[in-house]
Formats: structure tokens, sequence, C-alpha cells
């Protein structure tokens, strides 16, 4: 689609270039939300391609993911084999509504910034305790949980002008075991309920993380030999009935239903149990 509303587009090789802030101003990178429908109060895009960030990164403490790291590049990342909840990665990455130019060009920090419900990468990154680096204008960082960046339907924490640099997720997540459920109403359609569950191999603690379902992710921890009504009490803790999505893709309703049925599942799995 045709920005009409676009004046200038800046085209800097650091953030530091970019030193003020100003209503109108977007940063792009993927674009394939900016392109997507009018902008009727964006006048200036700053395009981040030009800092030419290292899309992934494997160092001794985990994986690096630059915020503007195509969903492609994610997909076809070759893991370390002991990273047991790799397979997690291509999963959620096939989990888009999204053609397959989209795929190509929509970003993982894109995704995140973003902040939709169904948003994937939003999943995969707070299912593996993924933290966010924030820069602001001024030089200032900060680093923020993944579950904590999303704040609602299309809300997030970032301030104007500052800027998603990256997501990293720590090794010790990257080596737990995992269980995954996800439905839509159609074939590769939007997610309705996107549930993910990791399991430490040492304490044998599971952390479950709810996503689509819900307006913003919630995550729960649970002790070794955890039960049924002790997860059904804490969704019924945490999540209210109007947190729970209504769109054209799924009631309230049945997405609360989705997630109670997954959490289960996912419970069942983990703890070794036929469900």
């Amino acid at each position: 689609m045709d920005l009409h509303t676009i004046t200038t587009v800046r085209r800097p090789r650091c953030p530091e270039e970019v030193e003020t802030w100003a209503d109108g101003h977007a940063w792009l990178a993927g674009g394939t939300w900016l392109f997507s429908e009018p902008q009727v109060h964006t006048d200036t895009l700053i395009d981040l391609e030009g800092f030419g960030w290292q899309p992934l990164q494997v160092t001794p403490e985990g994986l690096k993911i630059a915020a503007t790291c195509r969903v492609v590049q994610l997909d076809q990342f070759q893991a370390p084999p002991e990273w047991s909840a790799a397979p997690l990665i291509p999963i959620c990455c096939r989990s888009f509504l999204a053609s397959y130019k989209i795929w190509n060009e929509a970003t993982v920090g894109g995704n995140l910034a973003m902040s939709l419900p169904a948003g994937p990468m939003i999943a995969l990154t707070a299912a593996l305790e993924g933290t966010c680096t924030l820069w602001s204008r001024d030089g200032a960082k900060r680093h923020v949980p993944v579950a904590q960046f999303v704040t609602g339907d299309n809300q997030n924490i970032l301030q104007p002008g500052e800027l998603l640099r990256s997501v990293f997720l720590p090794q010790a997540a990257l080596e737990k075991t995992f269980a995954f459920r996800r439905f839509t109403l159609t074939h590769q359609g939007r997610s309705e309920a996107l549930l993910i569950g990791t399991r430490d191999p040492g304490d044998g603690e599971i952390l479950l993380t709810v996503t689509a379902a819900t307006l913003r992710p919630y995550q729960f921890r649970f002790a070794a030999g955890v039960t049924s009504a002790q997860v059904r009490g804490a969704l019924d803790a945490a999540i209210a009935d109007d947190m729970y999505l209504d769109d054209t893709h799924g009631s309230p309703r049945h997405r609360k239903h989705l997630t109670y049925l997954f959490a289960e599942q996912i419970r069942a799995e983990l703890s070794g149990e036929h469900s």
C-alpha cells in the first residue's frame, strides 16, 4: 500500500543518530503492518536496516535474537543439539496467519511490538523465558521479561521513540522439555489459543504460558507433581473472564474452554501421565 502521508524516510547507520523523537515518527523494520493499511498519523519512517544487527547470536549463556531478525531466518536457525526446546522455534514460526511473502519479511521484533494476542513470537519468547532489551532516545537501556512487555491487545510498555533492540533466550530455558498446543478455526488460520509448557529437567518445575486466548500473556510456575485441580485453580485466580479475547476467530467462552483443556493436556504430558 502507498503511504501518502509519509514525507521523510531516514536511514541512520546507528540508533545514536536518532537523537530526537516526534509525533509522526515510526521505526521501520519488515514493514508488514506499516504497509498494510493507511498510517494517517505517521509522516516519517526511520529504517532500521542500516544498523546491520546480526540476526542471531549463540553465546555460552543462550540465544540473542535481534529485533530485525526475519521470521524466516529464525525458522532456519540450526540450534545446538543440547537445546531440547529448540524445536519450538520452527513450530512457532509456522503459527502465523501470513502469506509466504509476509513470512519472509516480517521480523521478530515487529511481531512483539505489534503485541497482538495471537503473535507467535510473543508465545515463543515468553515460553522460553526471554528478556527484551529496550533502548530509549536518551541512551538509557532497560531489560524487561517478554511476559511483562505485552500488556494488552496491541498494547505494550514501549515509550515514544523507545526501540526494541533484541530478545535474549537463556540456555537453561532452551534445555527444557516442552509441550505445545494450538487451535485455529481454519487451516493455517490465526491462533484462537496457543499454550506452551516447559519442564525443568532438574527439579521438574513446569512453566505454563498462555497466549492467543487472552488479551496478554499469562505465565504460571508449578512444582513437580502439580495436580489438575491446582492448575485449574491457578487459571481461575489469575485470568478474569473479561481477559479472554472476543473476535471473529473465537468467542471468550470457547477460548477459555481451550485454555483449560490445553493446560491439563500439557500438565499431563510434562508430568509423564497418559492424558
